[in-house]
């Protein structure tokens, strides 16, 4: 798979595990006695907005909004659990396609020790992509560290844990079968390459000998022609009358002679 491809499905990840979090803490923050919530919330605006110095509808819009937000949370209280699963799963994918892409880059690299490069992209600029995307790999990795251990419940940071451990262990097993797989299409576009170039070199050898074929009939039409031309008592036959071959030629089904 292109590293471009993997290296998209690891960012877009990164951006549901970010988006998971946030509303984790925004749930887990609106749980238990919302009244309580509700009252610091009017609290807060009013001390803002005293009687003196009205707040302006925008403003109280917003605290409107504010208020119906938390109560929203409050009641979705039961889907942390879900929340929960669903930042496991966008984890594993990040790290798959982190492995993958990895294991992609390493085989380019040995690949470009061994082979000539043919693609249209300079080596310069192949090898600036590769760690470019490595480094925003490496800084994503850190940024989900930093969310999930030191900016997340403690439950979060406990599954960012499992998920990579585990997905250390994964990660390997996922390079070796990568790399295995990158080198058996490799083989299978090398053997493909070789049929194609084969059936080009038979084809053009095929339409070279009927092109001589071809050539050579002409030429002989047009010598047969000339002699009928010039010596008609010798038969209009491809064989002249009076020569060895003549009388095997003229018992043939293709024979036309007169």
């Amino acid at each position: 798979m292109d590293p471009f491809t993997l290296f998209a499905l690891a960012n877009g990840a990164v951006s549901a595990v970010k988006a998971g979090c946030q509303l984790y803490k925004d749930i887990k923050g609106a749980a238990g006695e919302v009244k309580e919530v509700l009252d610091d919330l009017d609290q807060q605006f009013n001390k803002r907005y005293p009687p003196e110095r009205p707040a302006t509808v925008e403003q109280r819009n917003q605290y409107v909004k504010e208020r119906n937000r938390v109560i929203d949370l409050n009641k979705r209280n039961g889907e942390v659990h879900n929340i929960y699963q669903d930042i496991g799963n966008h984890l594993g994918t990040y790290y798959d396609n982190f492995y993958k892409c990895m294991a992609v880059f390493e085989e380019e690299e040995r690949r470009g020790r061994n082979e000539v490069y043919t693609g249209e992209d300079s080596l310069g600029k192949r090898a600036l992509q590769r760690v470019l995307m490595k480094k925003q790999l490496e800084q994503m990795s850190s940024e989900l560290r930093e969310l999930m251990v030191y900016q997340s419940p403690p439950e979060l940071g406990a599954l960012y844990t499992e998920v990579e451990e585990m997905m250390k262990v994964m990660g390997k097993e996922q390079k070796v079968a990568m790399t295995e797989h990158l080198r058996r299409q490799q083989r299978d576009q090398l053997q493909r390459k070789r049929r194609r170039d084969k059936f080009t070199r038979e084809a053009v050898l095929g339409a070279g000998i009927m092109t001589v074929i071809f050539v050579t009939m002409f030429i002989f039409m047009i010598i047969i022609d000339g002699r009928i031309e010039r010596h008609p008592e010798l038969g209009n036959c491809a064989v002249p009358r009076g020569s060895w071959l003549y009388e095997k030629w003229t018992n043939t089904i293709w024979a036309t002679c007169k």
